[in-house]
């Protein structure tokens, strides 16, 4: 049997939409359709500074946390600048959610979403028993 040196019709036909699907993704994503809120859920990679506002010793409330931020401040991240939700905002053309534990989370900002995420978080009263502040279910 002798192979073709050209790709078959049906690679050639799943390329096309695969790449219709990405320019037209792209399109969409660059249109004023903008998602109306974002909320985000879960630990320590994704936590935006909620520990700032809880009795615990998980923090990240001084350097070298921040150092890459914006701000160049540490802001409560777990991490050296922005975060997987700060950049999803940015892709959405949004500003990054607030911790909702914020005081500066109120009226229309809240609105645009809210960040639960904190560190040390987890489902079972063991976990998270060494930062101090423990609710038990």
């Amino acid at each position: 049997m002798m192979a073709f040196p050209f790709p078959s019709s049906s690679f050639i036909i799943m390329t096309c939409l695969v790449v219709i699907f990405l320019v037209a993704g792209s399109e969409a994503a660059k249109s004023n359709n903008k998602a109306r809120a974002f909320f985000v859920f879960g630990d320590s990679l994704v936590d935006s500074g909620n520990n700032n506002y809880l009795v615990t010793t998980a923090r990240a409330d001084s350097p070298p946390y921040g150092i890459d931020y914006p701000t160049g401040r540490p802001t409560g991240r777990f991490s050296n600048g922005l975060n997987i939700p700060d950049l999803i905002s940015q892709q959405l053309g949004a500003e990054s959610v607030l911790p909702y534990l914020s005081p500066e989370l109120r009226g229309e900002k809240l609105l645009n979403g809210a960040n639960f995420a904190s560190a040390g978080i987890g489902i079972l009263n063991d976990t998270g028993a060494q930062f101090v502040s423990h609710i038990h279910t």
